[in-house]
């Protein structure tokens, strides 16, 4: 498998776990598009000081070779669906404690 068909299906994942698994719909509020960019700021400040040195390489026959601040824009991909799913996972947990009398 390359990276890219990787990085599709974990963006593939991490949407439909956000609507049909835990029905938590981030990708349809504001705040979650108002606020990734700062995200995707810092992700691209710490991929491409890492790809840019040398610490981290990628097979040229597994990328589709486009490529933003030196790492591949399918890091790009995988950074999305790290923190959607992680986004979404933490907002379905908080609505089950506030469900939970205690």
């Amino acid at each position: 498998m390359t990276y890219t068909a990787a990085a599709l299906l974990g963006v593939a994942g991490a949407v439909l776990v956000d609507i049909f698994v835990l029905r938590t719909w981030l990708l349809r509020r504001r705040v979650f598009w108002a606020t990734y960019p700062i995200i995707v700021l810092f992700q691209l400040i710490s991929n491409g000081i890492l790809t840019g040195r040398g610490i981290v390489r990628y097979d040229p026959d597994a990328i589709l070779g486009l490529r933003l601040v030196y790492a591949p824009v399918e890091d790009l991909l995988f950074g999305f669906a790290l923190v959607l799913l992680t986004l979404s996972t933490w907002t379905w947990w908080g609505r089950r404690d506030r469900s939970v009398p205690g």
